[in-house]
């Protein structure tokens, strides 16, 4: 008997005793569909005015079901050319079609689907383990994700996803219940691979990584986590990730107790030149430690914030300006003192902590780095604004607590 698998989930292909057919797809995208369309619809018969709409949403035909039938012809023929017999699958019934596993076949949105059932079913069975691993194996990324997915595709895929979701959480539960943080972190980053944005799995991450006193790579994690939503997405990540970064602050101060490693630590990256550039929550941090010192000696902090955009207002290409902002941060890091610390707000923003300077000098600093920008951007169409405003312990007086005026866009 040939062993037949069809994959769906990631990408579609047909494998014929462990043998990948890739050229399926290549010779008919539209019978590539008609076959993922009946086989998610999973021995159910599918009228012909479903198959008709869904196939061509947009396309006026003057024979619908004539081009539908020469369609499933066309289909079984390439089928049967992969495998005798394959193209029977497709099973015409009164005014509609549907799919028909051949003995030996599997298809893995089926196995999932049927591992969800009986995990939703029985979360305390004796093989839930073997189940979950099985799951975990299987579902390597969402329903047709190489593919072109319609909208019967993505309601299918959606609703695949969110159950699969619901089973990962429900295992790192019942694994941190039991105080298996080493399989918290394992399940975290293989569903990770899948969902790289899903707030709960990076922070039961960390978590994980933080009680198995591995608060260095939860480090890591939170600094990628924060890359992602920056580059990605062009938003900060949520409070509650924020937050969780003094969390991480909180459990590396068990870890180094002995003086001379700190002290070492302390002075490993002493000899770096220029600013210091810091995720915002760290950038807080130092704000909240510098004020301390500002109300104990009474002296000034300003705070800077650069913007950039295009000069007409329009919205820019993310890749463009996530390059723009990089390139903007390097010249503060390389143009400004080691005592003063940069991060990036949001998308587009930039914030300064400029500790002991007056008005005038914060002024010139910012014109300076405004005129290494344009040196390294001389042809750019974007607009360098900024402003500038003094933090002090001591309240200012009236008239002189204004933010700076950068005087307008280049």
């Amino acid at each position: 008997m040939n062993r037949v698998h069809i994959q769906l989930m990631n990408s579609f292909a047909i494998y014929i005793q462990d043998v990948k057919s890739e050229r399926l797809v290549e010779k008919s995208r539209k019978g590539t569909a008609l076959m993922q369309l009946l086989i998610l619809h999973r021995g159910e018969s599918v009228p012909n005015f479903k198959l008709m709409s869904s196939l061509w949403p947009d396309e006026k035909t003057t024979n619908p079901e004539n081009a539908l039938k020469t369609l499933v012809s066309r289909m079984r023929a390439l089928l049967n050319q992969l495998l005798p017999g394959l193209g029977n699958c497709i099973v015409a019934e009164r005014g509609a079609y549907r799919w028909i596993c051949m003995p030996g076949m599997t298809v893995d949105v089926y196995q999932i689907a049927d591992i969800l059932d009986k995990l939703e079913k029985d979360a305390d069975g004796d093989d839930h383990a073997e189940l979950f691993d099985r799951l975990m194996n299987l579902f390597t990324g969402d329903l047709l994700v190489d593919g072109d997915q319609n909208e019967w595709a993505l309601s299918c895929a959606t609703s695949l996803h969110n159950r699969y979701l619901a089973a990962v959480y429900g295992q790192l539960e019942c694994l941190k219940q039991k105080g298996d943080y080493g399989s918290v972190i394992s399940v975290c980053r293989r569903a990770l691979e899948v969902n790289n944005l899903d707030d709960r799995l990076h922070m039961d991450l960390m978590s994980a990584l933080m009680k198995t006193e591995r608060s260095n790579e939860a480090m890591l994690q939170y600094k990628h986590v924060m890359h992602l939503y920056y580059h990605y997405l062009g938003v900060r990540p949520s409070d509650n990730m924020q937050e969780f970064y003094k969390q991480i602050v909180n459990s590396g101060k068990t870890l180094e107790n002995n003086l001379e490693s700190i002290r070492s630590d302390l002075y490993e990256d002493n000899g770096k030149k220029g600013a210091f550039i810091c995720d915002y929550m760290v950038f807080k941090e130092i704000f909240n430690l510098q004020m301390r010192n500002l109300e104990r000696l009474g002296s000034t902090m300003f705070l800077g914030v650069i913007m950039v955009g295009e000069i007409d207002g329009s919205v820019m290409d993310p890749i463009r300006q996530d390059g723009i902002v990089q390139g903007l941060i390097d010249i503060l890091r390389s143009n400004l003192r080691k005592g003063d610390t940069v991060a990036r707000f949001s998308p587009t923003v930039v914030a300064l902590l400029l500790p002991m300077v007056n008005y005038s000098t914060g002024h010139m600093v910012m014109e300076r780095m405004k005129t290494r920008f344009y040196q390294r951007y001389p042809n750019c169409s974007v607009a360098f604004n900024y402003r500038i405003s003094p933090l002090s312990s001591v309240p200012v007086a009236s008239g002189t607590s204004g933010m700076a005026n950068p005087g307008g866009q280049e």
